[in-house]
């Protein structure tokens, strides 16, 4: 097919590529053979890994460009996203300027661009959240489900050995599986093994409920002199990883007095209560369906902005629990930080959005 040929200057397909699978690539494929240039935009970028995001982007990028020839590539631009949990125009904003950006170099004319995705799935959302653009909507390929490719890969050793080489051919392409042979062998997958045996025995204790639960939690944001109160997990899942202060509210209690709790408990904050209660500025809850690794589970999340001090408040280690400290706020990086917490974060502070370029 010659350049003349194509429909679309751009076409821009938006996907998180956990792991990429054959409908992904029947979709790239259908945007190769209608367009001169194909961006894919990756989303969850600079992601701690989770069982929901086990792969880092460039991991994801390498299993992508292992899927297509030098001509192909050469017309592909493989971009991180980042999320925006709970701000859509920071999202749609984000992905107009990456394609205004790679499009809008490539063209001296005014480029026709496209978004293409599944006829169904989140895809087909993504079609309607950019009305300037054009959409071109292909079959969904039936029968693949990224998250049962997932805990298949990370319910055992043996799970994984027998999927890669069996039933992964018919939903992985062979340079996908050849890599995730490789992954399987490492340290990350072996974590990634702990927590979902943690999650299996998590959804084991609840089998038995008349409805699937929904659990409410708290997080304290506490800010001084540029510094965010954290503490750094001692245990899966999200071992090694920084995280708010907080956790789940008794039966007979309320929300702010559970998030004291926790901060006096749990962190040893030596700051007094009256103290506390007069710094807070404001409170959200955050209920992005996907945000915890144990299910449907709901955020109430304060910010208390303390006054500027030359010193830091005090923090008594807790014997046993998780190491609390006073993080600047310049070295906040999303993939460091457990679940949706860099975006509570975020949402409160508006800390930049923008990592890694395009």
């Amino acid at each position: 097919m010659s350049a003349s040929d194509h429909d679309f200057d751009c076409l821009v397909f938006i996907g998180r590529f956990q792991p990429p699978h054959l409908g992904h690539l029947a979709v790239i494929n259908e945007a190769l053979r209608h367009a001169r240039q194909v961006i894919v935009l990756v989303g969850s970028a600079w992601q701690a890994r989770s069982l929901r995001n086990p792969w880092r982007f460039e991991e994801r990028q390498n299993l992508l460009r292992g899927c297509f020839d030098e001509e192909e590539n050469a017309r592909l631009e493989i971009v991180p996203l980042l999320d925006a949990l709970y701000n859509n125009d920071v999202w749609v904003r984000d992905v107009q300027r990456k394609v205004r950006d790679i499009a809008g170099h490539r063209h001296a004319r005014l480029p026709r661009i496209g978004l293409i995705g599944a006829s169904r799935g989140q895809s087909s959302y993504y079609l309607s959240l950019f009305p300037q653009w054009e959409s071109l909507s292909v079959p969904l390929v039936e029968g693949i489900s990224a998250s049962q490719i997932r805990e298949r890969l990370f319910r055992s050793n043996s799970s994984t050995d027998d999927y890669l080489s069996t039933g992964a051919v018919h939903d992985l392409p062979p340079p996908v599986c050849t890599e995730l042979r490789r992954f399987a062998g490492g340290e990350a997958h072996q974590q990634l093994m702990e927590e979902q045996q943690l999650l299996e025995q998590y959804r084991q204790a609840w089998a038995q409920a008349p409805y699937p639960p929904v659990f409410v939690t708290v997080n304290a944001v506490v800010v001084q002199s540029g510094h965010v109160l954290l503490v750094r997990r001692t245990a899966a899942p999200g071992k090694g990883l920084l995280a708010l202060p907080g956790g789940f509210i008794n039966p007979h209690e309320r929300l702010l007095d559970a998030c004291l709790r926790e901060l006096r408990e749990r962190v040893r904050l030596k700051v007094p209560e009256p103290v506390l209660k007069g710094s807070l500025r404001g409170q959200r809850l955050f209920d992005e369906p996907h945000r915890s690794w144990r299910g449907r589970t709901l955020a109430e999340a304060f910010y208390f902005a303390l006054r500027p001090d030359q010193q830091l408040p005090q923090l008594k280690p807790v014997k046993g629990g998780d190491h609390a400290r006073w993080v600047p706020l310049a070295e906040l990086e999303p993939d460091g930080l457990f679940e949706d917490h860099f975006f509570i974060i975020q949402n409160f502070l508006g800390l930049p959005a923008d990592f890694g370029g395009i």
